[in-house]
């Protein structure tokens, strides 16, 4: 019967009741939105994940560099070697010590060196440090050396005047062992030089080798690295030094070089193939180093003492 139904919710009336509006989001939804915006910054699409990728790896580069050229960073790995760098000096930053290392007198003394001058201390797990070193037998112990600052070669001859004193640097040609650059570098400061120039390419540079050759010098003499060694002593020139050269061939002999006690900047090339056919058409005058013994060549670092010390006993 109409109106007796037991049906929930069953209509039993035609009349309609109050109904609620949209409050006009129907409306707005049809106007407009503006241009799509491109793929690369609508979210989730490809190019927008691509393009936040790229903005990160930016973010991870470091700013540029300014000043005098920098190397890279070195290791020096093993018992021994490290040991040996702190010892003479080499400017560690950093100790990595692998966990749970057997300890013995090295390694007690490297962990001595590195806390009285201050060293970072890093303990890591044998894989780490095999990962750091390309698999090579670091016995436990790693030394991280920051890049050398390098001067610029201007810088050299620049500091002398400002104190009054005429230049005497020395500049290597092809001279690749370390060893050397660092005897040299040790010279320069025995006997009163103002710095050491060093070709940027196919030269030795300021490795954990030199330093320790050096002994400690090397943090008081500077070392510059020129992008060009011919131009750099033309510019040398026009500043007003003399550039003698070593050679076993050149035209006098050292003792009746009267240039020494000026500005001067002695070019010492390898031991193997002397001065380069560029570097010694640019040289004011080439020289060469008296031996009564017979020997045919002396390498850099022997080479380059001898000529200081007559530089330096000329000047008084």
């Amino acid at each position: 019967m109409a109106g007796n139904s037991q049906r929930r919710n069953r209509r039993t009336s035609n009349k309609k009741g109050a109904q609620v509006g949209s409050g006009g989001k129907r409306r707005r939804g049809l106007e407009g939105k503006g241009p799509t915006p491109p793929a690369s910054a609508r979210k989730g699409h490809v190019k927008n994940r691509i393009a936040n990728a790229k903005a990160k790896q930016s973010a991870k580069r470091p700013a540029p560099r300014r000043g005098g050229a920098k190397g890279t960073a070195e290791l020096v790995v093993g018992r021994n070697p490290v040991v040996e760098a702190l010892r003479e000096g080499v400017p560690a930053t950093t100790l990595y010590v692998q966990q749970f290392i057997d300890s013995d007198e090295r390694v007690r003394e490297a962990l001595q060196l590195a806390t009285e001058r201050g060293l970072n201390l890093l303990e890591a797990p044998r894989p780490e440090l095999d990962r750091m070193t390309g698999g090579l037998n670091h016995q436990g112990l790693v030394a991280q050396i920051p890049p050398y600052d390098y001067a610029h070669p201007e810088d050299l001859s620049a500091a002398a005047f400002d104190t009054g004193e005429d230049p005497l640097i020395v500049a290597l040609d092809g001279v690749t062992d370390p060893r050397n650059l660092g005897a040299v570098v040790r010279s320069v400061s025995a006997f009163g030089g103002h710095g050491v120039v060093v070709p940027e390419r196919r030269a030795a540079g300021m490795t954990a080798g030199a330093w320790k050759t050096s002994a400690g010098t090397a943090a008081r003499t500077p070392v510059a690295r020129a992008t060009n060694l011919t131009r750099t002593l033309e510019s040398y020139q026009k500043a007003g030094l003399t550039v003698v050269g070593l050679a076993a061939d050149g035209e006098m002999e050292l003792q009746d070089l009267e240039v020494l006690d000026g500005p001067v900047v002695i070019v010492v090339g390898s031991e193997g193939k002397g001065l380069s056919r560029l570097v010694g058409e640019t040289c004011d005058v080439r020289v060469r180093i008296p031996m009564p013994g017979g020997a045919e060549s002396l390498n850099a670092g022997v080479a380059a003492g001898v000529v200081l010390w007559e530089a330096a006993r000329r000047r008084g």
